[in-house]
């Protein structure tokens, strides 16, 4: 089996079950985002490849480790050797740092409002980075919102100028003004990812109430013209209900604005619990699409320094994967 379709399969799964001799190191937590507040998750790696699952001791798949990071994947009767990837911070060879574990939003999909997290100061954020610099080679940022956009946007410009003292690559990923791009791009940032999240307007209106999906495109035709080819991201969800018509449209339409897509698999959690991850085959066949759509528009997921699609644990990437 080819590694994008092995990964397709996992993905699919989302979750293992971890057996074998202790493996607290290689436990990833998450506080934003859909995986945000559960048992942790794991990045199991063949050769060049990863893909991350989140650990549950109900699921189908099973993740053996024999000691010292090596590993035996189980899927559907068959079996495959890997190895557990230590994580930086919630992702391997980055700190991937989340600034403010609240939100006064309700994206549907997110049980980050519900999680009641705070925080973290300056001082803490850069003492979670120094002993992890040997191992990591960027920084990424990500937040919620704790009072407003703007005074999140301000917070977060003071924690990237006390990171930019680690001399790494600084990704961010926060809810923007429509001052953020060049606000970002002043401090040094290297890359910047503002998330669509729901493949049409009328989805992402249900989705995400209270947010502007007009901005959103706004900054992110902003941030190309700042940040340049292949280091401008957005995430896309795929299951919140759009059709395979719609999630191309929307790819194609990132891609010809300079923008690299980030293609989430569904975590079906928050206000989407009970909705079914998108399958497989379905993935595969957006990953087809996807694939094109950047050839066609001429950008490279190889090229990014940062965040997802750098770590590309949660995702298919093209020409990473497959």
């Amino acid at each position: 089996m080819q590694w994008k379709d092995l990964k397709a399969r996992l993905l699919e799964a989302g979750t293992a079950r971890l057996s074998g001799e202790p493996a607290d190191q290689f436990i990833a937590r998450s506080a934003a985002g859909p995986g945000a507040g559960g048992k942790g998750s794991v990045f199991f790696a063949m050769g060049s490849h990863r893909v991350r699952l989140a650990l549950d001791p109900l699921g189908d798949i099973e993740i053996a480790h024999r000691g010292n990071g090596i590993a035996d994947l189980f899927y559907d009767g068959n079996q495959a050797t890997g190895r557990l990837l230590e994580p930086g911070y919630h992702c391997p060879d980055q700190a991937f740092i989340t600034v403010t574990g609240s939100c006064i939003f309700r994206c549907r999909y997110c049980p980050v409002p519900t999680l009641g997290g705070r925080r973290k100061t300056i001082g803490e954020i850069m003492g979670m980075v120094e002993p992890a610099v040997h191992r990591i080679h960027a920084i990424s940022v990500t937040s919620g919102v704790l009072e407003t956009i703007g005074e999140e946007e301000a917070y977060v410009l003071n924690v990237v100028k006390h990171l930019t003292f680690f001399n790494l690559p600084i990704g961010v990923s926060i809810y923007p003004t429509g001052q953020t791009p060049d606000r970002l791009k002043a401090l040094g940032v290297a890359e910047v990812k503002f998330n669509l999240e729901a493949a049409t307007p009328d989805l992402f209106a249900q989705m995400c109430p209270g947010l502007d999906y007009g901005l959103l495109w706004q900054v992110l035709d902003r941030s190309v013209e700042l940040f340049g080819k292949n280091r401008v991201f957005s995430n896309v969800i795929i299951g919140l209900g759009e059709t395979d018509d719609e999630m191309e449209a929307c790819i194609r339409q990132l891609t010809s604005h300079g923008v690299i897509p980030v293609l989430r698999p569904l975590n079906p959690v928050a206000g989407m619990a009970g909705t079914p991850r998108p399958t497989a085959e379905r993935l595969r066949k957006i990953f087809a699409i996807h694939k094109d759509a950047l050839e066609q528009a001429g950008l490279d997921p190889w090229q990014a320094v940062t965040m997802c699609t750098n770590c590309c644990g949660c995702d298919l990437v093209p020409g990473r994967d497959g």
